[in-house]
């Protein structure tokens, strides 16, 4: 390995971590001989699942009082790497968070950032690839200069898989002085109500687009979903319409999922759409269109009314049950 060590940026969530951030774990482990993950909160075990998924440290910046984490972590990252030897690279999870410790971070280390990262290798220092035109086509990056290479990675680009490693040793991390840029904290937060898997993990996903006709027909896309044990998606154009909340949204803008099963439902397939969800095992596609572009990457396509075929399949769920 050309690669001496990897900083992951590890987002506490109820007690573990991200999805994304275990995946950056896991890859991590393999293109460096020392990874180390950073994160916040109150740290329990997690230095236990921290070393599970490889890495040998857990800086823990500990209570951040309610603030915003851009800039306490953007701080407590900035002393980290003045006070040790700075990693190759920061890997950071393309998440709301993530995104805003990424820009803060790249303006107090005067370093650029690569976003949209979906493939990362050594070949005589870290390469980057991104997608472009909508997935079509994939362009590889690499940092020249000296320092950290702030790297903001796209979810479910790599598989997330415990190497049984030993507990991380957990150092704190200090903030130090945020001065104005600080003062900021969370007032009222609103966690939305929400029944069976997260979208972004579900193993099946059920999705509804603009062939739905009216909003009242996304009811068969979440009764389809449930009795599939799934998470119901949604495309951009539905979700624009004021349809569903944002947080339904599958493709370039939205989530990126991989399930073993995807069901698009009057989704034509337009290319933003597809980037968040071409990577599913089996795609299956309904659609009155026969020539609608998401029968092009279809493991199984059915041509039809998502109002007869839908309602249909319902029934014989149900049935089955």
């Amino acid at each position: 390995m050309t690669l001496s060590t990897i900083w992951v940026l590890a987002e506490p969530s109820n007690g573990t971590f991200t999805s994304t951030s275990l995946e950056l774990l896991s890859h991590a482990r393999s293109l460096a001989s020392n990874v180390a993950a950073v994160t916040w909160g109150e740290g329990g075990s997690l230095g236990d699942l921290a070393g599970e998924y490889g890495a040998s440290t857990l800086y823990n910046v500990g209570d951040i009082g309610g603030a915003l984490p851009g800039v306490p972590i953007a701080h407590a990252i900035e002393g980290l790497i003045a006070s040790n030897a700075a990693p190759d690279a920061v890997l950071i999870p393309a998440s709301y968070d993530g995104r805003d410790i990424a820009g803060r971070l790249s303006a107090r280390l005067d370093r650029p950032v690569l976003t949209n990262v979906t493939g990362l290798s050594d070949d005589g220092g870290l390469v980057t690839e991104h997608p472009v035109f909508g997935g079509s086509q994939t362009v590889k990056a690499k940092f020249t200069g000296e320092g950290p290479g702030i790297i903001v990675v796209r979810a479910k680009s790599f598989a997330a898989e415990a190497s049984g490693g030993s507990p991380a040793n957990v150092v704190a991390a200090p903030i130090g002085d945020t001065g104005a840029a600080g003062s900021a904290v969370i007032e009222t937060s609103h966690v939305e109500e929400r029944t069976g898997p997260k979208l972004e993990d579900a193993s099946v996903v059920v999705s509804g687009g603009r062939g739905l006709g009216e909003a009242s027909a996304y009811a068969l896309i979440e009764e389809l979903a449930k009795l599939l044990h799934g998470a119901a998606g949604a495309s951009r154009a539905i979700v624009d319409a004021g349809w569903v909340p944002y947080s339904h949204q599958v493709g370039q803008t939205g989530k990126t999922v991989k399930p073993l099963v995807y069901i698009a439902c009057g989704i034509s397939g337009a290319t933003q759409h597809m980037v968040g969800m071409k990577g599913s095992k089996n795609i299956v596609a309904i659609n009155k269109d026969s020539d609608a572009p998401i029968f092009q990457i279809a493991d199984l396509g059915i041509v039809g009314d998502v109002h007869k075929v839908l309602p249909a399949l319902i029934d014989a769920l149900k049935a089955r049950s």
